[in-house]
């Protein structure tokens, strides 16, 4: 039963949005995050879309679990609930955006102004003067219902750049500040986003120099207290009680939301982690989850690894549930050809082969219909899978379009999809035994 509801919890908050991908947004979420928790205040910050690698730098930066909104993939009620359950505890909210600001869909605007939270725009100024003014009038009035704020310039090259940038300003515009150029600071990349935080040996050191670097500008003394309304979590019953789940977590196998941990213990599972690449076998349990993340890059140690193959066939064996998604099916089929042409040998749970490729092969929110249940999720790789399996459904885009092939090989269930747990809690306890 939902509890009673309360009045709205007050708390300041702020939206970190920009014109296009690429402008810095995460790293000065993350840097607002590292300066505010460094001034002692309680920092809670969530992801718009269904990134898995930038919760990644802000869950370091601020010390506590990032979540994702999307009103896509996790709907208006999951984000309701979710920023009121943070505004009762958090002394600051950050939402990072995605894309640009209007870009998509649902938008990261559509979550800015379903929530009216507050919009400061970070914009890339390296190569721009006065037309940044003009950029941000059309940001601030493309939509007269958005609640922008104000806007932070990314990559100034001086403090006489900075005031030439500031001066560009409409009336009623904030100025949140200039970041300066800074190779030393900027967050490492490869081809699907940012590198993921345990691989960034440095990440703190670079989060606080950025820190150090918006400490001299006005950024940290302007997000304004947001009223979120009251949204109880929703009751999740216990359908796994009693069942203990395996989880691969490492650098090949990082792609996973706190939520989805979140909604399995809810669930009623105990879950156990493990890492293939640090040579562990795969642990006693009643069903498996391969996350998503990046088995090409570590194919040759994931092969070597004699015990996690041999303990992958038995749980197969045994008829245990295992649900491999994107990486994780990728690391179950006979072959991997990664990015140089190298060929490894997989798991071979699946027949057929996936191969890496220049190009993405697909991005977007996906639906699928299970016979467990109706589940949200998403895709984004840049590798093809061959399999002579047919595909037990395929999910779809949200136009209808046909999206992903989900396979199903005893109770093994397999997809480049991400599914997004707490979109149908039943259903995944159904694919993990219940």
């Amino acid at each position: 039963m939902n509890s009673p509801l309360r009045d709205p919890a007050l708390c300041p908050a702020l939206f970190v949005a920009a014109p296009a991908s690429g402008q810095g947004k995460t790293t000065v979420t993350a840097a607002l995050a590292r300066l505010h928790t460094r001034q002692g205040r309680r920092v809670t910050v969530f992801k718009c879309g269904p990134d898995f690698l930038d919760p990644q730098i802000h869950a370091v930066a601020s010390g506590a679990s990032v979540y994702n909104l999307d009103l896509g993939m996790c709907g208006s009620a999951d984000a309701a609930w979710r920023l009121h359950a943070a505004a009762l505890k958090s002394d600051l909210i950050l939402i990072e955006g995605v894309m640009g600001l209007f870009d998509g869909s649902p938008s990261g605007a559509d979550i800015a102004r379903l929530f009216d939270v507050p919009v400061m725009a970070v914009i890339d100024a390296r190569a721009m003067a006065q037309t940044f003014g003009a950029l941000v009038h059309g940001l601030a009035t493309w939509q007269p219902d958005l609640p922008f704020s104000g806007v932070l310039a990314n990559h100034v090259g001086s403090e006489g750049h900075a005031r030439l940038l500031q001066d560009s300003l409409r009336p009623g515009i904030a100025w949140y500040g200039a970041l300066p150029r800074d190779a030393d600071a900027a967050l490492p990349e490869r081809h699907l986003g940012l590198l993921q935080a345990a691989e960034i040996a440095d990440l703190d050191a670079r989060l606080d120099r950025l820190a150090d670097h918006l400490a001299r500008t006005g950024a940290a003394d302007r997000p304004v207290a947001v009223a979120f309304p009251d949204a109880p979590a929703p009751h999740v019953l216990p359908l796994l009680q009693g069942r203990r789940i395996a989880i691969a977590r490492d650098a090949a196998f990082g792609f996973i939301y706190p939520a989805n941990l979140d909604t399995l213990q809810s669930l009623g599972a105990e879950l156990v982690f493990f890492s293939p690449l640090a040579g562990e076998a795969l642990p006693d349990c009643d069903a498996l989850w391969l996350p998503g993340g990046y088995p090409e890059l570590h194919a040759a140690a994931l092969a070597a690894n004699a015990g996690w193959q041999a303990g992958l066939k038995a749980h197969q064996a045994a008829g245990k549930p295992l649900l491999a998604e994107c990486g994780g099916m990728m690391s179950l089929f006979e072959t991997l050809t990664d990015r140089e042409g190298a060929t490894h040998p997989g798991a071979a749970l699946l027949p057929g082969h996936t191969r890496m490729q220049a190009r993405l092969a697909a991005l977007g929110t996906q639906v699928a219909e299970l016979p467990e249940g109706r589940l949200t999720g998403h895709t984004f790789h840049y590798s093809k899978s061959e399999t002579p399996l047919a595909p037990l459904a395929r999910a779809t885009t949200p136009a209808g379009r046909e999206g992903e092939a989900i396979y199903r090989l005893g109770r093994l269930t397999a997809s480049y999809v991400h599914f997004y747990f707490p979109s149908n809690p039943a259903a995944v306890a159904a694919l993990f035994g219940a």
